[in-house]
């Protein structure tokens, strides 16, 4: 497979990138896809919640009542969970949602994920460029001239540019990732990749297991 690299202006240069066949997968990884999207899920949540129990809570612990004789069933004082504004049982506490997967795993699944981009002729590779001021219209070009304009687009660059950063984060439906923090959640929901020249190069290393 052979991709043609583009520059800035979405017009095509005489240079190429080529991708052997043979470092393709044969078969599907989905239960893979499954499990790390499940484990990038889990760790966004704060996992801050927390009720209080009957031992945590302020307030009298008068008896209501006396234990027999009322007709009645004993209850203890006002902090029974039985009552409005008495204490949770076995309610939430502050936990960690963090579950492991192995690194060959997830190094599996952004392949897949990239192979089956490349499948679909949703992979665009454009040459390296800088960016000296922020601007959000030089991005806003960029998408139009690569006919991706309201297209949910993903970049991926090779070094960290703030420039480039502040200049794309507030667009709705792109996102601006460091290869180093490229996440199979954001490749699974942005249907088209853009990779610059520079971060093509570090990307075999997810393509070569």
């Amino acid at each position: 497979m052979e991709l043609k690299i583009l520059d800035i202006k979405g017009n095509y240069t005489n240079k190429k990138i080529e991708f052997n066949d043979k470092i393709f997968f044969k078969k599907s990884y989905n239960h893979s896809i499954y499990l790390e999207i499940k484990r990038y899920l889990s760790a966004q949540r704060q996992g801050t919640h927390k009720s209080k129990e009957r031992g945590e809570l302020s307030g009298s612990t008068r008896k209501l009542h006396r234990q027999k004789g009322t007709g009645g069933s004993r209850k203890g004082d006002i902090k029974n969970p039985i009552f409005r504004g008495g204490g949770r049982v076995f309610g939430p506490k502050p936990r960690k949602y963090l579950t492991k997967l192995n690194k060959r795993t997830k190094n599996i699944v952004r392949k897949f994920i990239i192979e089956q981009k490349l499948i679909q002729n949703k992979v665009l590779i454009i040459e390296n460029f800088q960016l000296n001021v922020p601007k959000t219209k030089f991005i806003l070009n960029l998408l139009k001239f690569l006919k991706l304009k309201n297209k949910k687009s993903l970049m991926i660059i090779g070094e960290i540019n703030k420039n480039l950063y502040l200049s794309s984060r507030n667009l709705k439906n792109f996102k601006l990732l460091n290869i180093n923090e490229l996440d199979c959640f954001s490749l699974i929901n942005f249907p088209y990749i853009i990779f610059s020249e520079n971060s093509i190069k570090k990307i075999y290393k997810f393509l070569s297991i």
